[in-house]
């Protein structure tokens, strides 16, 4: 992910603190928030999460005339007999510099990170891909850190749960 310009707003900050069931004052009320340590409104830990939106090339992104992830049409989304690459969520970690504060505008990076490959009961081998995600702001200066890992199984799930 490359994202250029991400702007970190009070309404996108309450909204997403309001979709997570999030009801901390410091997510949405300004003078509840002027008086706190920080001054401002801040963003939920998973905020930067949000910067896909930011990201033209983002895969789950609708894209007039071309089927998506989310489309539906089959069990992966996906009509026409594509197929999925079979990669799951693994992890994900975040590491704060600092809070995100309403106002801050930033910019993300992505680059690989570690690989690495373990032995599955069933699947067969696993490979494990990390990605880092470094998030700077207006300065230039660090803020976040995320590091992302997804696993890839030898064999798709339907086939290694009926041994074939």
């Amino acid at each position: 992910m490359a994202v250029e310009r991400f702007p970190i707003e009070a309404g996108h900050i309450m909204m997403f603190a309001r979709s997570i069931g999030d009801e901390n004052p410091i997510y949405h009320n300004e003078n509840y928030a002027k008086k706190t340590e920080l001054g401002s409104i801040i963003a939920p830990p998973t905020f930067v999460q949000c910067s896909a939106q930011y990201d033209p090339d983002w895969h789950l992104r609708p894209k007039p005339g071309e089927a998506w992830l989310g489309s539906g049409k089959g069990p992966s989304g996906i009509s026409g007999g594509a197929e999925s690459e079979g990669g799951l969520h693994a992890e994900q970690h975040f590491e704060y510099h600092r809070n995100l504060l309403a106002g801050d505008v930033l910019k993300a990076e992505t680059m690989p990170g570690k690989c690495w490959e373990k032995q599955g009961r069933r699947g067969g081998k696993l490979t494990f891909t990390e990605q880092i995600t470094e998030y700077r702001d207006q300065k230039e200066e660090l803020v976040v850190t995320v590091r992302s890992v997804t696993v890839k199984t030898e064999r798709p799930a339907e086939k290694a749960a009926t041994g074939e």
